[in-house]
Protein backbone atom coordinates (compact mmCIF):
# COMPACT_ATOMS: atom_id res chain seq x y z
CA UNK A 1 0.00 0.00 0.00
CA UNK A 2 1.04 3.40 -0.71
CA UNK A 3 -0.26 6.95 -0.57
CA UNK A 4 1.70 8.33 -3.01
CA UNK A 5 0.07 8.43 -6.29
CA UNK A 6 3.50 8.99 -8.52
CA UNK A 7 4.20 5.37 -7.54
CA UNK A 8 1.10 4.51 -9.75
CA UNK A 9 0.81 6.72 -12.81
CA UNK A 10 3.00 5.19 -16.04
CA UNK A 11 5.17 8.45 -18.25
CA UNK A 12 2.26 7.37 -20.96
CA UNK A 13 -0.30 8.60 -19.11
CA UNK A 14 -2.56 11.46 -20.23
CA UNK A 15 -5.80 10.55 -18.94
CA UNK A 16 -5.66 9.22 -14.92
CA UNK A 17 -9.18 8.18 -13.76
CA UNK A 18 -9.64 7.89 -10.28
CA UNK A 19 -13.27 6.40 -9.73
CA UNK A 20 -15.22 6.16 -6.43
CA UNK A 21 -17.93 3.05 -5.83
CA UNK A 22 -20.37 5.55 -4.60
CA UNK A 23 -21.44 9.00 -4.77
CA UNK A 24 -22.36 9.40 -1.16
CA UNK A 25 -19.27 8.32 0.81
CA UNK A 26 -17.36 11.90 0.98
CA UNK A 27 -13.86 10.67 1.49
CA UNK A 28 -13.31 9.60 -1.82
CA UNK A 29 -13.74 13.30 -2.75
CA UNK A 30 -11.31 13.99 0.12
CA UNK A 31 -8.80 11.40 -0.94
CA UNK A 32 -9.33 12.98 -4.52
CA UNK A 33 -7.74 16.30 -3.15
CA UNK A 34 -4.84 15.18 -1.79
CA UNK A 35 -4.02 13.09 -4.74
CA UNK A 36 -4.56 15.79 -7.04
CA UNK A 37 -1.98 18.31 -5.10
CA UNK A 38 0.42 15.39 -5.66
CA UNK A 39 -0.29 15.37 -9.35
CA UNK A 40 0.25 18.70 -9.93
CA UNK A 41 3.49 18.30 -8.29
CA UNK A 42 4.32 15.90 -11.02
CA UNK A 43 2.81 18.27 -14.30
CA UNK A 44 -0.94 17.55 -14.17
CA UNK A 45 -2.74 20.76 -15.30
CA UNK A 46 -6.51 20.38 -15.40
CA UNK A 47 -8.95 18.17 -13.66
CA UNK A 48 -12.03 16.83 -15.18
CA UNK A 49 -14.95 16.02 -12.83
CA UNK A 50 -18.49 14.23 -12.97
CA UNK A 51 -20.52 17.35 -13.83
CA UNK A 52 -22.19 19.05 -16.63
CA UNK A 53 -19.40 20.35 -19.05
CA UNK A 54 -21.18 23.65 -19.98
CA UNK A 55 -21.62 24.27 -16.17
CA UNK A 56 -18.35 23.81 -15.22
CA UNK A 57 -17.37 26.49 -17.44
CA UNK A 58 -18.31 28.91 -14.89
CA UNK A 59 -15.85 27.19 -12.53
CA UNK A 60 -13.17 27.33 -14.82
CA UNK A 61 -13.58 31.30 -15.54
CA UNK A 62 -13.58 31.79 -11.44
CA UNK A 63 -10.42 29.25 -11.30
CA UNK A 64 -8.13 30.29 -13.96
CA UNK A 65 -9.08 34.13 -14.28
CA UNK A 66 -11.06 35.02 -10.93
CA UNK A 67 -14.40 35.83 -12.15
CA UNK A 68 -17.22 35.89 -10.37
CA UNK A 69 -17.19 34.77 -6.52
CA UNK A 70 -16.52 31.10 -4.99
CA UNK A 71 -20.31 30.71 -3.44
CA UNK A 72 -21.03 31.65 -7.34
CA UNK A 73 -18.65 28.69 -8.61
CA UNK A 74 -20.29 26.50 -6.46
CA UNK A 75 -24.30 27.57 -7.18
CA UNK A 76 -23.69 28.27 -10.70
CA UNK A 77 -20.79 25.48 -11.61
CA UNK A 78 -21.77 22.41 -10.89
CA UNK A 79 -24.71 19.75 -11.89
CA UNK A 80 -25.83 16.79 -9.88
CA UNK A 81 -25.73 18.94 -6.66
CA UNK A 82 -22.12 18.29 -6.55
CA UNK A 83 -21.65 22.12 -5.90
CA UNK A 84 -23.09 21.41 -2.11
CA UNK A 85 -19.93 19.00 -1.35
CA UNK A 86 -17.11 20.57 1.20
CA UNK A 87 -14.50 18.96 -0.69
CA UNK A 88 -15.52 20.35 -4.01
CA UNK A 89 -15.63 23.64 -2.68
CA UNK A 90 -12.28 23.43 -0.98
CA UNK A 91 -10.81 21.70 -4.55
CA UNK A 92 -12.26 24.77 -6.23
CA UNK A 93 -10.85 27.26 -3.68
CA UNK A 94 -7.17 25.82 -3.89
CA UNK A 95 -7.07 25.26 -7.49
CA UNK A 96 -7.89 29.34 -7.61
CA UNK A 97 -5.33 30.23 -5.05
CA UNK A 98 -2.84 27.83 -6.63
CA UNK A 99 -3.14 29.72 -10.21
CA UNK A 100 -3.42 33.38 -8.52
CA UNK A 101 -0.21 35.43 -10.17
CA UNK A 102 0.78 32.26 -11.97
CA UNK A 103 1.54 32.82 -16.36
CA UNK A 104 -1.53 31.02 -18.19
CA UNK A 105 -0.03 28.14 -19.48
CA UNK A 106 1.01 27.09 -15.56
CA UNK A 107 -2.47 27.54 -14.25
CA UNK A 108 -4.77 24.88 -13.27
CA UNK A 109 -7.84 24.11 -15.59
CA UNK A 110 -11.13 22.60 -14.24
CA UNK A 111 -13.29 20.70 -16.68
CA UNK A 112 -16.54 18.82 -16.37
CA UNK A 113 -17.30 15.68 -18.80
CA UNK A 114 -20.91 15.19 -18.07
CA UNK A 115 -23.94 15.74 -20.05
CA UNK A 116 -27.10 17.56 -17.44
CA UNK A 117 -28.61 14.41 -17.95
CA UNK A 118 -30.22 11.64 -15.52
CA UNK A 119 -31.71 8.41 -15.96
CA UNK A 120 -35.07 9.87 -15.53
CA UNK A 121 -34.61 13.59 -16.64
CA UNK A 122 -32.75 15.73 -19.17
CA UNK A 123 -33.17 19.04 -19.97
CA UNK A 124 -34.18 21.25 -23.08
CA UNK A 125 -31.56 21.81 -25.62
CA UNK A 126 -32.86 25.71 -26.30
CA UNK A 127 -30.13 27.62 -24.66
CA UNK A 128 -27.40 25.43 -25.54
CA UNK A 129 -28.13 26.09 -29.55
CA UNK A 130 -29.12 29.84 -29.13
CA UNK A 131 -25.38 30.34 -27.42
CA UNK A 132 -23.62 28.88 -30.52
CA UNK A 133 -26.49 30.67 -33.12
CA UNK A 134 -25.38 33.76 -31.52
CA UNK A 135 -21.76 32.96 -31.40
CA UNK A 136 -22.03 32.17 -35.45
CA UNK A 137 -24.07 35.63 -35.90
CA UNK A 138 -26.62 33.27 -37.74
CA UNK A 139 -30.60 34.05 -38.04
CA UNK A 140 -32.14 31.13 -37.11
CA UNK A 141 -35.74 30.49 -35.36
CA UNK A 142 -35.12 28.54 -32.67
CA UNK A 143 -37.55 29.02 -30.23
CA UNK A 144 -40.60 28.04 -32.44
CA UNK A 145 -39.11 24.08 -33.08
CA UNK A 146 -38.04 23.89 -29.01
CA UNK A 147 -41.20 25.12 -28.09
CA UNK A 148 -41.83 25.31 -23.81
CA UNK A 149 -39.12 23.74 -22.23
CA UNK A 150 -40.67 21.71 -19.94
CA UNK A 151 -41.75 19.63 -22.60
CA UNK A 152 -38.26 18.28 -22.65
CA UNK A 153 -37.00 18.31 -18.85
CA UNK A 154 -40.42 16.83 -17.23
CA UNK A 155 -40.07 13.39 -16.18
CA UNK A 156 -42.07 11.35 -18.74
CA UNK A 157 -40.10 13.08 -21.52
CA UNK A 158 -37.03 10.45 -20.65
CA UNK A 159 -39.40 7.93 -19.32
CA UNK A 160 -42.09 7.04 -21.54
CA UNK A 161 -41.42 7.13 -25.32
CA UNK A 162 -44.97 7.80 -26.11
CA UNK A 163 -44.59 11.24 -24.07
CA UNK A 164 -40.93 11.85 -25.35
CA UNK A 165 -39.93 14.83 -27.42
CA UNK A 166 -37.50 13.36 -28.77
CA UNK A 167 -38.73 11.63 -32.37
CA UNK A 168 -41.47 14.30 -33.17
CA UNK A 169 -40.43 16.27 -36.22
CA UNK A 170 -39.31 19.77 -34.47
CA UNK A 171 -36.56 17.81 -32.84
CA UNK A 172 -34.99 16.26 -36.14
CA UNK A 173 -34.75 19.60 -37.19
CA UNK A 174 -33.14 20.97 -34.79
CA UNK A 175 -30.83 17.69 -34.85
CA UNK A 176 -30.04 18.66 -38.60
CA UNK A 177 -29.60 22.73 -38.04
CA UNK A 178 -27.21 22.10 -34.83
CA UNK A 179 -25.47 19.64 -36.99
CA UNK A 180 -25.01 22.54 -40.04
CA UNK A 181 -23.66 24.85 -36.90
CA UNK A 182 -20.81 22.28 -35.83
CA UNK A 183 -20.12 22.03 -39.23
CA UNK A 184 -20.20 25.99 -39.65
CA UNK A 185 -18.08 26.44 -37.04
CA UNK A 186 -15.06 24.42 -38.03
CA UNK A 187 -15.46 25.57 -41.67
CA UNK A 188 -15.35 29.41 -40.21
CA UNK A 189 -12.83 28.84 -37.78
CA UNK A 190 -10.01 31.18 -38.88
CA UNK A 191 -12.42 34.04 -39.63
CA UNK A 192 -14.52 33.42 -35.93
CA UNK A 193 -11.08 32.90 -33.90
CA UNK A 194 -9.46 36.13 -35.55
CA UNK A 195 -12.50 38.20 -34.78
CA UNK A 196 -13.23 36.36 -31.21
CA UNK A 197 -10.21 34.34 -29.45
CA UNK A 198 -9.66 30.27 -29.56
CA UNK A 199 -10.95 30.15 -26.43
CA UNK A 200 -14.40 31.69 -27.28
CA UNK A 201 -14.89 29.35 -30.32
CA UNK A 202 -14.05 26.31 -28.11
CA UNK A 203 -16.48 27.84 -25.60
CA UNK A 204 -19.21 27.53 -28.15
CA UNK A 205 -18.14 24.21 -29.69
CA UNK A 206 -18.84 23.20 -25.99
CA UNK A 207 -22.27 24.91 -25.60
CA UNK A 208 -22.80 23.47 -29.28
CA UNK A 209 -22.09 19.85 -28.29
CA UNK A 210 -23.92 19.84 -25.45
CA UNK A 211 -26.99 20.74 -27.20
CA UNK A 212 -26.38 18.46 -29.63
CA UNK A 213 -25.74 15.34 -27.16
CA UNK A 214 -29.00 16.29 -25.42
CA UNK A 215 -31.30 15.90 -28.94
CA UNK A 216 -29.41 12.46 -29.21
CA UNK A 217 -30.16 11.45 -25.72
CA UNK A 218 -33.76 12.36 -26.45
CA UNK A 219 -34.10 10.99 -29.47
CA UNK A 220 -32.90 7.75 -27.57
CA UNK A 221 -35.72 8.34 -25.05
CA UNK A 222 -38.48 7.88 -27.60
CA UNK A 223 -37.32 4.57 -29.24
CA UNK A 224 -40.24 1.83 -28.36
CA UNK A 225 -38.21 -0.66 -27.60
CA UNK A 226 -38.09 -3.49 -24.31
CA UNK A 227 -37.62 -1.23 -21.51
CA UNK A 228 -33.99 -2.64 -20.44
CA UNK A 229 -33.21 -2.52 -23.91
CA UNK A 230 -33.86 1.41 -24.01
CA UNK A 231 -32.62 2.62 -20.50
CA UNK A 232 -29.30 0.86 -21.61
CA UNK A 233 -29.50 2.83 -24.85
CA UNK A 234 -29.37 6.30 -22.58
CA UNK A 235 -26.93 5.14 -20.05
CA UNK A 236 -24.79 4.31 -23.16
CA UNK A 237 -25.57 7.72 -24.67
CA UNK A 238 -24.37 9.29 -21.70
CA UNK A 239 -21.08 7.65 -21.66
CA UNK A 240 -20.67 8.04 -25.36
CA UNK A 241 -21.26 11.78 -24.96
CA UNK A 242 -18.93 11.61 -21.98
CA UNK A 243 -15.98 10.02 -24.04
CA UNK A 244 -16.56 12.74 -26.37
CA UNK A 245 -16.08 15.16 -23.94
CA UNK A 246 -13.24 13.90 -22.39
CA UNK A 247 -11.24 13.34 -25.45
CA UNK A 248 -12.22 16.74 -26.37
CA UNK A 249 -10.68 17.81 -23.51
CA UNK A 250 -7.70 16.35 -23.80
CA UNK A 251 -7.02 18.03 -27.02
CA UNK A 252 -7.83 21.26 -25.32
CA UNK A 253 -4.87 20.42 -22.11
CA UNK A 254 -2.87 18.13 -24.81
CA UNK A 255 -0.01 20.45 -24.77
CA UNK A 256 0.08 21.56 -21.07
CA UNK A 257 0.09 18.72 -18.98
CA UNK A 258 -2.33 15.64 -17.85
CA UNK A 259 -5.10 15.66 -16.28
CA UNK A 260 -6.95 13.82 -13.41
CA UNK A 261 -10.76 12.50 -14.25
CA UNK A 262 -13.16 11.86 -11.44
CA UNK A 263 -16.51 10.42 -11.32
CA UNK A 264 -18.38 6.67 -10.40
CA UNK A 265 -16.44 3.54 -11.15
CA UNK A 266 -19.54 2.33 -13.45
CA UNK A 267 -18.10 5.40 -15.52
CA UNK A 268 -14.92 5.06 -15.83
CA UNK A 269 -14.12 1.07 -15.41
CA UNK A 270 -12.67 -0.64 -18.36
CA UNK A 271 -14.74 -3.79 -18.32
CA UNK A 272 -18.31 -3.74 -19.69
CA UNK A 273 -20.43 -1.65 -16.86
CA UNK A 274 -23.51 -3.40 -15.44
CA UNK A 275 -26.62 -2.46 -13.25
CA UNK A 276 -29.26 -4.28 -11.94
CA UNK A 277 -32.45 -1.71 -11.67
CA UNK A 278 -35.54 -2.35 -10.25
CA UNK A 279 -36.52 -5.60 -12.75
CA UNK A 280 -33.94 -4.19 -15.18
CA UNK A 281 -30.28 -5.88 -16.23
CA UNK A 282 -28.64 -2.99 -17.78
CA UNK A 283 -25.08 -2.83 -19.02
CA UNK A 284 -23.35 -0.66 -21.68
CA UNK A 285 -19.75 0.54 -21.87
CA UNK A 286 -18.54 2.93 -19.86
CA UNK A 287 -17.05 6.58 -21.20
CA UNK A 288 -13.56 4.46 -19.83
CA UNK A 289 -14.30 1.97 -21.85
CA UNK A 290 -14.48 3.90 -24.83
CA UNK A 291 -11.84 6.12 -24.15
CA UNK A 292 -8.99 3.61 -23.27
CA UNK A 293 -10.17 1.58 -26.56
CA UNK A 294 -9.04 4.78 -28.72
CA UNK A 295 -5.88 6.30 -26.89
CA UNK A 296 -5.05 2.75 -25.69
CA UNK A 297 -2.38 3.52 -22.72
CA UNK A 298 -2.49 7.31 -22.58
CA UNK A 299 -5.62 5.92 -20.35
CA UNK A 300 -5.13 4.48 -16.97
CA UNK A 301 -7.63 3.85 -14.10
CA UNK A 302 -7.70 3.87 -10.66
CA UNK A 303 -10.55 1.80 -9.18
CA UNK A 304 -12.25 3.11 -5.68
CA UNK A 305 -13.42 1.12 -2.99
CA UNK A 306 -14.54 1.06 0.84
CA UNK A 307 -14.27 -1.33 3.49
CA UNK A 308 -16.79 0.85 5.73
CA UNK A 309 -18.72 3.74 6.06
CA UNK A 310 -21.11 5.28 8.59
CA UNK A 311 -22.48 7.64 6.19
CA UNK A 312 -23.77 5.06 3.98
CA UNK A 313 -24.06 2.47 6.75
CA UNK A 314 -21.58 0.06 5.25
CA UNK A 315 -20.19 -2.55 7.23
CA UNK A 316 -17.31 -4.39 8.06
CA UNK A 317 -16.27 -6.38 5.03
CA UNK A 318 -16.46 -10.05 5.33
CA UNK A 319 -12.24 -11.45 5.18
CA UNK A 320 -13.12 -13.29 2.15
CA UNK A 321 -14.27 -10.51 -0.07
CA UNK A 322 -11.80 -7.99 -1.87
CA UNK A 323 -13.18 -4.80 0.57
CA UNK A 324 -11.81 -7.61 3.30
CA UNK A 325 -8.84 -8.62 1.61
CA UNK A 326 -7.61 -4.72 1.31
CA UNK A 327 -9.29 -3.85 4.91
CA UNK A 328 -6.82 -5.83 6.39
CA UNK A 329 -4.08 -4.17 4.50
CA UNK A 330 -4.96 -0.64 5.01
CA UNK A 331 -4.50 1.93 7.82
CA UNK A 332 -6.52 4.93 6.41
CA UNK A 333 -6.31 4.59 2.71
CA UNK A 334 -3.91 3.47 0.40
CA UNK A 335 -2.96 2.98 -3.06
CA UNK A 336 -1.75 -1.11 -4.72
CA UNK A 337 -1.46 -2.57 -7.51
CA UNK A 338 -4.66 -4.34 -8.93
CA UNK A 339 -3.09 -7.40 -10.25
CA UNK A 340 -1.70 -7.66 -6.36
CA UNK A 341 -5.74 -8.42 -4.90
CA UNK A 342 -6.16 -11.45 -4.09
CA UNK A 343 -9.05 -14.18 -5.90
CA UNK A 344 -12.04 -13.37 -3.40
CA UNK A 345 -15.58 -13.09 -3.89
CA UNK A 346 -17.83 -10.21 -4.52
CA UNK A 347 -19.13 -8.63 -0.75
CA UNK A 348 -22.80 -9.35 -0.39
CA UNK A 349 -23.84 -6.94 2.04
CA UNK A 350 -24.29 -3.78 0.24
CA UNK A 351 -27.98 -2.21 -0.53
CA UNK A 352 -28.94 -0.56 -3.34
CA UNK A 353 -29.47 2.97 -1.44
CA UNK A 354 -26.28 3.26 -0.65
CA UNK A 355 -25.33 3.61 -4.30
CA UNK A 356 -22.26 1.17 -3.83
CA UNK A 357 -20.89 -1.11 -6.39
CA UNK A 358 -18.88 -3.57 -4.83
CA UNK A 359 -15.16 -4.83 -6.69
CA UNK A 360 -15.59 -7.86 -8.59
CA UNK A 361 -12.75 -10.17 -10.38
CA UNK A 362 -14.38 -8.28 -13.91
CA UNK A 363 -13.31 -4.82 -12.63
CA UNK A 364 -10.14 -5.72 -11.01
CA UNK A 365 -8.82 -7.34 -13.98
CA UNK A 366 -9.42 -3.67 -15.95
CA UNK A 367 -7.75 -1.37 -13.13
CA UNK A 368 -4.48 -0.59 -13.24
CA UNK A 369 -4.61 0.31 -9.13
CA UNK A 370 -6.84 -0.02 -6.79
CA UNK A 371 -8.04 3.29 -4.08
CA UNK A 372 -9.28 1.44 -0.62
CA UNK A 373 -10.41 3.43 2.20
CA UNK A 374 -10.99 1.58 5.44
CA UNK A 375 -13.48 3.52 6.83
CA UNK A 376 -15.21 6.70 4.96
CA UNK A 377 -15.29 8.75 8.55
CA UNK A 378 -11.68 8.50 9.23
CA UNK A 379 -10.57 10.21 5.96
CA UNK A 380 -11.39 14.49 5.68
CA UNK A 381 -9.87 17.88 4.38
CA UNK A 382 -6.17 18.13 4.99
CA UNK A 383 -5.17 21.32 3.40
CA UNK A 384 -6.99 24.70 3.55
Amino acid sequence: MSQDIRDFVAASCDLLALGEPTHLEPAFAWTRNDLFVQLVGRGFRSIALETDRVAALTVNDFVQEGVGTLDAAMSEGFSHGFGDLDANRQLVAWMREYNEGRPAQERLAFHGFDASTETMSAPSPRRYLEYARDYLELDLDLASLVGDDERWSRTEAVTDPAMSIGATTEADTLRTLADDMLTALYARAPELIAATSRAKWFRAKTYLTAGLGLLRYHKQSAQRVEESARVSRLLATRDALMAENLLDIRGIEAQRGATLVFAHNRHLQRNPSNWRLADMDLTWSSAGAIVESLVGRQYSFIAGSLGRSDTIALGEPEPDTYEGFLQNRTTTWGLTTATTVASARTRTDTKPQQGYFPLDQASLDGADTVLHIKNGTKVGASYA
